[in-house]
């Protein structure tokens, strides 16, 4: 099977100059390298931006070592766990690099969960220190007393940003009073620091094979589990993302009426982290990626205050790299102040983390003059896997081609390739791909193909071309009397009718026909009725593809980077 996609792999005629077939990992024997070389080569480039403060790559470079130094005095067991739940803060990189410094393995937690979800992720990772914000201490209380962890480190909001950090810690506390009540043994982050440089930092011999990341699963279809992210699996993706984008960058200003003071002044790379740190796609594709590149990171902590968010993008005109889901690109350009929002320098503005549909796509590039380049991948491929091209002129609705070093193959129930244009279970073979689950040998070997290709749960289809697109996951996939319906299809058509904010589509249970379908919606229009919605999709679909339901709901229930989770509306 590897063979016959080998000798045809139909993408690689498509890449973009310049874009190679397979990657090389060099000399690199960790990820510890390629951060120290950007340490090394980029010391004076501003590497984050954060409530109007800067930090250099240098300053960034000394305070992760100073983490780094903290935990070797705790004299963990090689292998240790350290659980990081902040939002997008500086002290988010500074707590994941200082962790992947002292040669232990970052657990990324997300700072929305609740304590059963915490507890869970601390006891199924086995996490030695947690590291949060103590805006979500209060989370960690109620389960502090059943805690094994070694040491808590506790942050604020404030304590990175000098001076103006102790007005801002005031207003969090007192005035906007978002830090609930908390009391339990810990340290502080600053003292941590302050501990760590009055100690020698010892760098760890690390190598490729080395475990770097437990990246957990979003639990969307089920208990959350830990992805294992191997030093070379980031490191890999790193570098095929790295050359996937390479066009863009070396052509920067291709087809933009930009003057030539404006190309002057742009000598950095910015990018846009919006998107939760802890989240894969923005800990690789935004994170590491513009670490690698020497460039600036914009970090927005509350990417769902809209009004706030719009705002930060009317200050930061420079943005380059805009890293995106489909909700967040919704609310954006439904509001009307986006309209006033400029981005003149946008390179590319990736969408991901769930399909991006194609009336959002296309309001979107109307009003910043870029398409969306919508892209594919998973926490257990570190995460990318495909890609549209970054030179796309609109929006495709396909997921792009596979990156390099990266086949994918289509397998219908049997596990047989099926031909071009039919659907199947999208399987992927790459250096991103995780080494396993987490202490779930198991599900590990169930997840892979006997020839090593790992099994994603998302039905796809693939043209000749090599052109991949997502039909939905596997276990969404909804059985009305015997025929295969796809909610992603259903939601792309209703999302399209007027009145319509957002939608999710879910099978329901039936006596006669096994299941039927049930959208949720948010209206746009006050007015909007289930009759009105009955009678589009009637114009627009076949009898078994028709909601025989619909429910209006003030708002979808999402993860941490905006993704609709399908199974909560179940509970309704």
């Amino acid at each position: 099977m590897a063979d016959t996609i080998n000798t045809k792999s139909p993408w690689l005629k498509n890449y973009l100059d310049g874009v190679p077939a397979e990657i090389n990992l060099g000399d690199y024997t960790s990820l510890l390298e390629i951060v120290d070389e950007s340490f090394n080569q980029y010391p004076d480039h501003l590497a984050l931006e954060f409530m109007g403060k800067s930090m250099t790559y240098r300053q960034l470079d000394i305070l992760s070592k100073n983490f780094a130094a903290y935990l070797q005095t705790l004299k963990l067991d090689s292998g240790a766990r350290v659980a990081i739940m902040f939002p997008n803060v500086p002290q988010y990189l500074i707590a994941m690099l200082g962790t992947l410094r002292a040669g232990y393995i970052v657990v990324n937690v997300n700072p929305l969960y609740t304590s059963r979800e915490l507890e869970h992720q601390l006891r199924d990772s086995g996490a030695s220190v947690l590291v949060i914000l103590e805006n979500f201490a209060h989370v960690y209380q109620s389960i502090a007393d059943q805690s094994i962890l070694k040491e808590v480190i506790v942050g604020s909001l404030g304590e990175t940003l000098g001076a103006k950090g102790l007005i801002v810690n005031v207003v969090v506390r007192h005035i906007k009073k978002l830090v609930p009540k908390w009391n339990f043994p810990h340290i502080r982050f600053n003292a941590a620091l302050k501990i760590g440089r009055q100690h020698p930092y010892v760098k760890p011999e690390l190598t490729l094979d080395d475990v770097a990341f437990l990246q957990y699963t979003g639990g969307t279809t089920g208990v959350s589990k830990g992805a294992v992210l191997l030093h070379k699996n980031i490191l890999a993706n790193i570098i095929q993302i790295e050359h996937w984008l390479d066009p863009v960058f070396q052509h920067r200003h291709l087809n933009q009426k930009v003057s030539e003071q404006a190309k002057s002044e742009q000598k950095q790379l910015v990018f846009l982290c919006a998107l939760p740190m802890t989240h894969i796609f923005a800990l690789t594709a935004c994170a590491l990626l513009g670490m690698r590149k020497g460039g600036l990171l914009l970090l927005v902590p509350n990417p769902r205050d809209i009004t706030g968010f719009i705002q930060f993008l009317m200050k930061h005109p420079n943005i380059n790299i805009f890293p995106g889901v489909n909700t967040l690109f919704h609310a954006l350009i439904h509001r009307p102040e986006f309209s006033k929002v400029k981005l003149p320098h946008l390179l590319v503005t990736i969408g991901g983390g769930m399909a991006v549909q194609k009336k959002t796509a296309d309001l979107w590039q109307k009003l910043m003059g870029v398409p969306i380049a919508q892209g594919y991948g998973l926490s257990e491929t570190s995460p990318v896997v495909c890609v549209n091209t970054p030179l796309i002129t609109q929006f495709t609705g396909s997921i792009g081609m596979p990156v390099p070093s990266t086949d994918v193959i289509i397998l219908d129930e049997e596990g047989i390739e099926v031909p071009f244009g039919e659907t199947g279970e999208i399987c992927i073979k790459g250096p991103q791909v995780m080494a396993g689950y987490w202490n779930r040998p198991d599900e590990t070997q169930q997840s892979m193909t006997a020839d090593g290709y790992f099994k994603s749960g998302d039905i796809g289809t693939m043209s000749a071309q090599g052109e991949v697109h997502i039909v939905d996951r596997k276990k969404d996939m909804i059985i009305v009397a015997g025929f295969k319906v796809f909610p992603n299809e259903i939601e792309e058509v209703i999302a399209s009718m007027p009145g319509v904010r957002e939608c999710a589509v879910i099978g329901s249970p039936h006596r006669k026909l096994g299941e039927i379908v049930k959208v949720f919606i948010v209206k746009d229009d006050p007015d909007l009725t289930q009759a009105q919605v009955m009678l589009y999709c009637k114009q627009q679909m076949t009898s078994y593809k028709r909601p025989r339901k619909v429910a209006f709901v003030d708002e979808m229930p999402k993860s941490n980077v905006g993704k609709i989770l399908r199974r909560y509306l179940r509970d309704l």
